[in-house]
């Protein structure tokens, strides 16, 4: 089976794409090569994301926020944003990838205590890791891209209600 290729892109790169790129490397790596990207690369990946993967086991450590003239030129079977303003700035990408936008808060926006942030972030993994299950559960290999793109837009909607 060929590994397929999946960008997620947000503004900063250091929240919400991030801990959808750990999700995927950590459940489904022997299926997917995953990678995330920002439009406007944050200075470091938010403390707050690496707390929640640790949280779960899993160790995202010095990882820098990429932008996405690292990945602009490469070839991607699946691009997913993950805010509204990464979906508005999102270029073409080269081989006509599947795309949805999986939109939702930012946890890095919330203001409050620390309890209130890391609740927010631990929020954000969740729902995040629901529709990261609902993607592994496609027949990727047997869906063209149209088809795979409606199944992939309908997980935001679907686990938004969960």
């Amino acid at each position: 089976m060929t590994k397929r290729r999946i960008l997620f892109l947000c503004t900063g790169n250091s929240a919400r794409s991030q801990i959808a790129e750990a999700l995927v490397a950590t459940k489904a790596s022997d299926r997917f090569d995953a990678a995330s990207a920002g439009s406007k690369p944050a200075a470091q990946v938010n403390p707050l994301a690496v707390e929640v993967l640790r949280q779960v086991g899993i160790d995202w450590s010095g990882r820098e926020p990429k932008g996405l003239d690292a990945v602009g030129s490469q070839s991607w079977d699946v691009v997913i944003t993950v805010c509204d303003r990464a979906k508005e700035a999102c270029p073409i990408f080269p081989g006509r990838p599947a795309t949805a936008h999986w939109g939702m808060e930012d946890p890095a926006e919330v203001v409050g205590t620390e309890d209130e942030r890391l609740r927010a972030f631990t929020f954000t993994r969740q729902l995040l890791a629901r529709r990261i299950d609902l993607l592994l559960a496609l027949p990727i290999e047997k869906l063209d891209r149209l088809s795979l793109e409606r199944r992939l837009r309908s997980i935001a909607s679907d686990s938004a209600a969960s």
